[in-house]
């Protein structure tokens, strides 16, 4: 399994990082998840009603199996980047991002905790400022944290080039339900509008030097064609939808044939 830091590596350089999501907090689930051969799995709290408790759980699990635990925070803010991370996430997800200053709320935790206050945004303006020997010490002890902005709406898309110039962020993740909404299209994966911002999203995260991806759970072969048009972040459907999707087949299959 790669480390984080190599993930962020694979990221910023256009390689392909596969993921998936998962949410049942079961203690069999991880080690299955491994065994899938992902580079890290994504933890929805932002949905998902899930205790910090739980999470930090689940993280120091999957963690311990050498899978990197990367945590979506219910909002883009800087104390609930920090409490995942704290609980033993390596990496967190910000959540329908539409600014510079949101995406600044999660790279200072990523980057830089546990810095804050007035000490941490003028880490944020030049990290120059910083004592060497504490600059030194903040790099190592962040430097398997990824940190990637959920690009979920037209405002996102239209603020996307400065977004994706903040220093500190690796990657940025489409929220395909909610970026459909926004363009007016709800659940209209296939409108031509939708696989044009797809694609000028990657176009933008990419010219930028960061990774871009989708969640997306409908279609592998619709992922295949957005990963060959540029995205190298594939986050792959998640293990609920999976297993009702897998269930609902073999249910209709034996159905049928008992009849």
């Amino acid at each position: 399994m790669p480390t984080g830091a190599e993930i962020r590596e694979a990221l910023h350089a256009g390689r392909k990082v596969f993921s998936t999501a998962a949410i049942a907090p079961s203690t069999y689930w991880p080690q299955f998840i491994k065994e899938t051969g992902i580079d890290f799995v994504f933890i929805d709290t932002e949905h998902v009603p899930l205790s910090r408790e739980t999470v930090a759980w689940m993280c120091r699990t999957y963690d311990a199996l050498g899978v990197p635990p990367v945590v979506r925070i219910p909002c883009n803010d800087l104390y609930e980047a920090s409490k995942v991370l704290d609980g033993g996430a390596r990496g967190v997800i910000g959540p329908y991002l539409e600014t510079v200053e949101q995406a600044r709320a999660i790279v200072g935790a990523a980057r830089w905790r546990p810095l804050k206050g007035r000490r941490l945004e003028e880490a944020l303006d030049d990290a120059s400022v910083l004592e060497p020997e504490l600059r030194a010490y903040l790099e190592k002890r962040n430097a398997d944290t990824l940190c990637i902005a959920n690009i979920e709406s037209v405002a996102a898309i239209e603020n996307l080039a400065e977004i994706a110039r903040t220093p500190g962020l690796d990657a940025v993740l489409i929220g395909p339900h909610d970026l459909s909404c926004s363009l007016g299209i709800p659940e209209q994966y296939d409108h031509a509008r939708f696989d044009e911002a797809v694609q000028t999203i990657f176009r933008v995260a990419r010219e930028a030097g960061i990774g871009a991806g989708i969640h997306y759970w409908e279609s592998v072969e619709r992922e295949i064609e957005w990963a060959q048009a540029g995205g190298n972040l594939i986050m792959h459907s998640s293990d609920i939808t999976m297993m009702k999707q897998t269930l609902a087949n073999d249910m209709a299959r034996l159905r049928k044939a008992l009849s």
